[in-house]
């Protein structure tokens, strides 16, 4: 509500004439309808995801308590595995949809993305399918990942166009969907197959899928005005693909390079002389990836269909109050679940689980960081000068690897170092966007000859 807030200021001129008591009430009766769809947006996706999370996290803890510590970090290792190669799947294409709010570039863009994924899907099965032949990969493993990794590409890419196009109910409900399915689906496997990692990874895809089924039939008539098949053409993806270069050439790096940066602390488990603290990281990692995500799919949606509304000189000034809304939020979010864990951990004494409390409030500043910077990260992606992005990421992962390495070994002392280091690499992002006040991509008349092919 905080970052919601801050939106609506930023969604002012910077400088307004002075009104007279008559304009200022008119001008007032324009902005009413659109503040009050605004807040009721925030409130219903804020609603739905507090209500998935809620949902999720109590199913998380169930299974816990009925598997052993080590079967959630082979889940963090396939989560983290499966989200990792579903990344370069689109090109990062999704993140051009912002850029304009032309609906024939946002067509042109969605369908190139299709494309994209369904390539890459089909590489996919090819490269699985090889590595289950040379017996590197169990098959039933390979199929769930394939389902689990289809799913998550097609989840990226619906959600980008419903964001785009303004349908948060689609994306909050999408997201209640798969936090009902998955937890149930897990506690039913778990009973079928026993505390095995197989029951974790199967109830992922599903629940992913279920989440992509719903938002596909949900959305799909705007889906098939975008990307109807006498739409398609070679002219208008060549078009596109040399329009956008950016995404695969630096956007994709950078994705790459900030998702390593969010899975480093699984790089130290190898390293924990005690099996229980790297498990209690595993489940802490876990359980703070919720809010993490309830963060960034509540604010992510407001903030870039906002931005994309944006141009002129009052964008950066939207930008500045955007990210000013954040950081409040994102402090707003995770202090209070850094306290609760500290106050709560005495609960799990004498279990299996005994000083998960300490290790969950420790890895909050870690995630605070990443929440913060993934809405920033969206925000300088839909400008035309991301090069430094690249960078700033990269000098990052070295940062927390070369952490990591010279520790040598899992601490509570570890985990402090990394947490600092996300929160600099978010506030270096703040610095960096701030500055640079990133302007919308503009659509050259020239583009125009290329509209027919692209549709």
């Amino acid at each position: 509500m905080a970052a919601h807030v801050v939106l609506e200021r930023a969604s002012f001129p910077p400088r307004r004439p002075a009104l007279s008591l008559s304009q200022g009430r008119r001008f007032v009766a324009r902005r009413v309808p659109a503040l009050r769809q605004s807040l009721a947006a925030a409130m219903l996706l804020g609603l739905r995801f507090v209500q998935a999370r809620l949902i999720s996290v109590w199913g998380l803890l169930v299974a816990a308590y009925f598997c052993p510590p080590s079967i959630f970090a082979a889940f963090a290792v396939f989560g983290a595995a499966a989200t990792f190669v579903s990344i370069p799947a689109l090109m990062r294409l999704e993140a051009v949809f912002f850029r304009s709010n032309a609906r024939y570039e946002l067509a042109l863009a969605f369908r190139l993305a299709s494309a994209s994924g369904a390539v890459f899907l089909g590489l996919a099965a090819v490269a699985l399918l090889l590595i289950v032949q040379l017996g590197w990969l169990p098959p039933a493993i390979g199929l769930i990942f394939f389902l689990s990794l289809a799913a998550r590409i097609l989840l990226r890419l619906l959600w980008a166009e419903a964001t785009a196009e303004g349908d948060f109910r689609a994306i909050g409900n999408s997201n209640l969907v798969q936090a009902i399915v998955q937890p149930l689906l897990m506690l039913v496997l778990i009973g079928l197959f026993g505390p095995k990692a197989l029951a974790l990874f199967l109830a992922d895809a599903l629940g992913h899928c279920a989440a992509a089924l719903y938002i596909l039939a949900r959305r799909s008539g705007s889906i098939l005005t975008l990307a109807h098949p006498r739409l398609w053409s070679l002219r208008g993806l060549a078009w596109g693909l040399t329009r956008w270069s950016d995404a695969p050439r630096i956007l994709l790096p950078s994705a790459l390079l900030s998702f390593g940066f969010t899975t480093a602390p699984l790089l130290a488990l190898p390293y924990a002389e005690n099996p229980l603290l790297a498990a209690h990281v595993a489940l802490a990692m876990r359980l703070l990836d919720m809010p993490t995500q309830m963060f960034g799919t509540v604010s992510g949606p407001l903030v870039m269909n906002g931005l994309r509304a944006q141009s002129g000189p009052g964008r950066r000034s939207w930008i500045r109050w955007a990210m000013l809304g954040l950081a409040a939020a994102a402090i707003g979010v995770f202090l209070p679940i850094a306290i609760g864990a500290h106050q709560f951990d005495s609960l799990f004494d004498g279990s299996k689980w005994a000083g998960v409390g300490e290790v969950i409030a420790v890895m909050t500043l870690f995630y605070a960081g990443i929440a913060l910077f993934n809405p920033l990260h969206d925000i300088a992606a839909s400008s035309r000068t991301t090069a430094w992005q690249l960078a700033s990421h990269a000098i990052a992962l070295v940062a927390i690897v070369a952490t990591i390495l010279w520790f040598g070994n899992l601490s509570r002392e570890l985990l402090y170092a990394v947490g600092f280091i996300s929160v600099a690499r978010a506030l270096a992002h703040v610095l960096l966007v701030w500055l640079g006040g990133e302007e919308r991509e503009t659509i050259p008349d020239s583009a125009s000859g290329a509209r027919p092919a692209a549709g």
